[in-house]
């Protein structure tokens, strides 16, 4: 069979799949759509990274040809499953690779707002730019915080781990409960919505974005929040209403925000860039050489299994 990466990604992760199937990667960074539409006729499978999107321009071209789109991560919103359905092409996803390293951004991003880690380090890059003193640059610890989680999927419970062997209290918002072995190792309390946001000192989501969670923190949601509470998201930047967001950040609603992902990205709303209390990474909460060629080796597989018949891989339509 034939492959198409859309994305030149590192091949080491790639080797299995190499050794079974004919595999394409761009000589550059990343196919144009352009490109990808007249190639696809010529492969049985195609690769997308989420800064590729699959709509139906892209499916119509696929249809036929491709069996199986692999995304390459867990979430799936770039691509138009509905449609390929229609089309009678599988697609995929990557969930075990993205945990652990997720939850560790998510856990950075906290430490640094709370910490106010990188407006220090700016400031100490300028002459001047900033005031020492026992009583400056003070930030917020994160012991005996609450930590409030939007999704208490696999990635929230990774976050959780490592909060609790820090000394926070987990609160969390999940369509449903936790099992009671679980809520005992997280020592976590099921809350509604607007309890969480009341009660929590740092909220990290984790929910998928779909129609019902687009825009789910809003305006009304922090003026719930406390001002000295900290927002966290590495799931998907819609997810929040980034204006919101912005208004909170500068009008003191809350205390600061650790962002990974961002409504309209790869545009970033300037005037995030001008605020101090905002922590900002580029859509990174995979971004490490483990990670990465651990995604590779799991859409590997789920190609290998699905041209070889088999039916455990990872499918989300």
């Amino acid at each position: 069979m034939r492959i198409l990466i859309s994305t030149r990604l590192l091949p080491e992760g790639f080797s299995d799949l190499m050794a079974h199937h004919e595999v394409v990667f761009p000589d550059k960074d990343i196919f144009s759509k352009q490109e990808v539409i007249k190639m696809l006729s010529g492969f049985d499978a195609f690769v997308c990274t989420f800064q590729f999107k699959v709509d139906k321009e892209v499916l119509d071209a696929a249809r036929g040809s491709i069996h199986i789109i692999a995304n390459y991560g867990v979430g799936y919103n770039n691509i138009d499953v509905d449609y390929a359905t229609k089309c009678g092409i599988v697609v995929t996803n990557t969930p075990d690779p993205v945990i652990e390293p997720t939850a560790e951004q998510a856990f950075a991003l906290m430490l640094a707002a709370a910490r106010r880690i990188a407006e220090c380090d700016r400031k100490m890059r300028i002459p001047d730019g900033l005031k020492w003193g026992v009583m400056e640059n003070l930030g917020q610890s994160l012991y005996h915080k609450t930590l409030g989680i939007v999704g208490m999927g696999r990635i929230g419970q990774a976050l959780a781990r490592r909060a609790v062997a820090s000394g926070m209290r987990i609160v969390y918002h999940n369509r449903t409960r936790l099992t009671s072995d679980l809520e005992k190792l997280y020592q976590a309390q099921r809350m509604e919505m607007k309890e969480l946001l009341e009660t929590s000192d740092v909220i990290s989501i984790h929910t998928p974005l779909t129609d019902e969670t687009h825009h789910m923190i809003d305006k009304q949601c922090f003026e719930l929040m406390k001002p000295t509470a900290i927002l966290i998201n590495t799931a998907r930047g819609p997810v929040v209403n980034e204006e919101a967001l912005i208004y909170a950040l500068q009008h003191g609603l809350i205390a600061s925000a650790g962002l990974d992902v961002y409504e309209f990205e790869p545009t970033i709303s300037p005037e995030l860039f001008n605020l101090d209390n905002v922590v900002l990474s580029p859509h990174n909460g995979t971004g490490t050489v483990d990670a990465r060629n651990e995604m590779s080796r799991f859409v590997s597989q789920n190609i290998i299994r699905y041209f070889a018949g088999q039916t455990n891989i990872s499918r989300v339509n």
